[in-house]
């Protein structure tokens, strides 16, 4: 949902320069590509006393320079929000080294720390999105179509048979660009790339830069304690030209693998440091778009299937988390040693705590049918209630502590999929039905008090209803007026406000990466809410990137049947034919809510 996520963090270029020209330039592949940034011919530099001519066509071509390296970097006509977005996205947002691979040139302005790799907030989101998805373009860049990409570097050493070797912890930055079928490059961009980074105890989605100008540019971070072994960096070009955005998108999917290439991480006493990663704090959820990392802490050789259960306990429950990446018992997520951190780490609860933070809290839920799938496993594997018969599509009940001691919570959740609850595919059409509204309303003005938590989801089902992006946007705006009155009402009734997050939709797995809930589809519907939302001042909690915590797990169904991360454990054939199916992506996402529930 973000700048990289859907391709317009580096502007949107209505007024093209010529890609032929562009790309004979040392300037014209901008950073990370093949061309030297501070070119400048010797014969204008060296030599004799300079005379007024070589000086003032020294001072000219300087200008040029500068220019030329502008328009590489944001493209002709961007706008000037989203270049200051992307030079904060090239430094990290301070004044840190960041190592710039494409071309083997970096820029250190503190050479004694790196930052972890992060993704800065989106501007205008819904503003750029709409205009970079109806720009027309032109000959040759309309009618061409992406049928592969050049990484120059990366590239050459594939082609000899080698393994690119990077620094850890340092971050790079490599451009490609996109090709059509006969090799040249295009001129706009819109494509949606799905990019993992792989390895035996790390994934990750390097976060993209679409430039709108055919090139697109990918960092890549491993942190030391995981740099041993081998990785893969694969590429998979999914949709063309915003295709993935249209109603019925099933029929434009392209799903090519453009790029397995084999990369090692190498590091030495002498590579810098990284800050430690801390325990989510209330601040830590203000970010719009998180940028994070599975790393795999332990593992059971052995446990290779699941027991009569359904369930991978392939750790004692009480195997402990290894600081900074978690804390608290590893072996209850169930995930043989798996765990998820972002800009932040994040601890994983024991019963005992869990209901000592939940007690007399009332949490809302509002959003599609993995709500109720969470909820479910949060209450299964963390709260240890056996009973979770009461837990459908729309409910509202109370939950006590098991084990006898303090502790009771009220969940409620309504289904957002149809304002009739046994049906589906309206997504935020619902809201027009003035009995849903009321429905939902009612929860927050009926009773002396209102919840202390909403969890707010936009959900796959609007991907299947909306025929376009504009309508998603209308419909985005309505939502958000529509909360943001629910809000305004529970002050006026004398109510504490509750603090409201929202919960980005799941990237769809397997078979459903090419259906109309596909991951470039929902990325933008996830970007648009957020910012709507936000400008309405309804997340008084902040956001919670489901999207980002699942796509390093999207690409089968091992983890989902599709739409769903979080299934009840079953001892069955799964989709892809194995018996039983890895369910701790849903249960990770379990203990993120905690975290930004109980660590405010």
């Amino acid at each position: 949902m973000s700048a990289h996520h859907t391709a317009i963090a580096a502007g949107d270029a209505t007024k093209k320069a010529d890609p032929n020209k562009l790309s004979c330039c040392g300037v014209g592949v901008g950073v990370g590509g093949g061309g030297d940034l501070h070119f400048l011919p010797k014969k204008l530099v060296g030599g004799g006393g300079p005379s007024a001519l070589k000086l003032a066509l020294v001072s000219f071509l300087g200008v040029i320079l500068v220019l030329a390296v502008d328009l590489s970097l944001t493209g002709a006509g961007a706008h000037r929000g989203l270049r200051r977005q992307y030079q904060h996205y090239l430094a990290g947002g301070g004044a840190v080294a960041v190592v710039v691979s494409g071309n083997g040139e970096g820029e250190g302005l503190n050479s004694n720390a790196l930052p972890w790799l992060t993704v800065p907030n989106p501007s205008n989101f819904t503003e750029e999105l709409l205009d970079r998805w109806l720009t027309p373009g032109g000959s040759p860049c309309r009618d061409s179509r992406t049928a592969n990409i050049s990484i120059p570097n990366l590239d050459d050493a594939a082609a000899a048979g080698e393994a690119t070797e990077l620094g850890a912890p340092e971050i790079h930055e490599f451009t490609f660009w996109a090709l059509d079928d006969a090799g040249r490059r295009r001129c706009l961009g819109g494509d949606f790339f799905e990019i993992d980074l792989s390895g035996d105890e790390w994934k990750s989605r390097p976060p993209v830069v679409d430039h709108g100008d055919g090139s697109y540019s990918f960092r890549l971070q491993v942190a030391p304690r995981f740099a041993e072994g081998g990785f893969r960096l694969t590429i998979v070009l999914l949709f063309r030209s915003f295709e993935g955005l249209k109603f019925s998108s099933l029929r434009f999917k392209h799903r090519a693998e453009l790029r397995r290439i084999p990369l090692l991480f190498h590091r030495s006493d002498a590579s810098p440091s990284l800050p430690a990663l801390e325990t989510c704090r209330a601040a830590d959820f203000a970010r719009d778009v998180w940028s994070g990392r599975w790393t795999r802490l332990a593992k059971n050789d052995n446990c290779e299937e699941v027991d009569d259960a359904g369930r991978y306990r392939c750790l004692e429950p009480e195997h402990p988390c290894e600081a900074p990446w978690c804390a608290g018992p590893l072996g209850a997520l169930e995930s043989n040693g798996w765990v998820y951190s972002a800009h932040c780490s994040f601890k994983l609860f024991t019963a005992d705590a869990a209901w000592r933070c939940l007690d007399g809290k009332w949490l809302f839920f509002w959003g599609d049918s993995n709500h109720v799938d969470t909820i479910r496993n949060l209450l299964t594997f963390v709260l240890g209630v056996a009973d979770t018969s009461a837990v459908t599509r729309r409910f509202d009940a109370v939950f006590t502590n098991p084990s006898g001691g303090p502790g009771t919570v009220r969940i409620t959740s309504i289904f957002n999929g149809h304002w009739n609850m046994s049906m589906n595919y309206l997504g935020l059409h619902s809201l027009r039905h003035k009995g849903f509204r009321r429905l939902v309303s009612s929860y927050f003005v009926g009773d002396d008090r209102a919840p202390d938590v909403v969890i707010l989801n936009s959900g796959l089902h609007d991907g299947c209803y909306w025929t376009s992006v504009r309508a998603y946007v209308q419909a985005a705006e309505y939502a958000a007026q529509f909360w943001a009155g629910v809000m305004a009402d529970v002050r006026a009734h004398g109510h504490a406000v509750p603090r409201v997050f929202y919960r980005t939709t799941i990237a769809t797995g397997g078979y459903a990466r090419d259906l109309a809930f596909n991951p470039s589809k929902m990325e933008a519907f996830n970007g648009v809410l957020v910012e709507k939302l936000k400008r309405h001042g309804v997340l008084t909690g902040g956001l919670i990137d489901n999207f980002d915590m699942t796509f390093p797990w999207h690409y089968d169904n091992r983890c989902n049947d599709g739409v769903h991360y979080g299934r009840a454990p079953a001892k069955l054939v799964w989709r892809d034919g194995k018996i039983g199916h890895q369910y701790f992506v849903d249960l990770m996402l379990g203990h993120v809510l905690l975290n930004a529930i109980c660590n405010g």
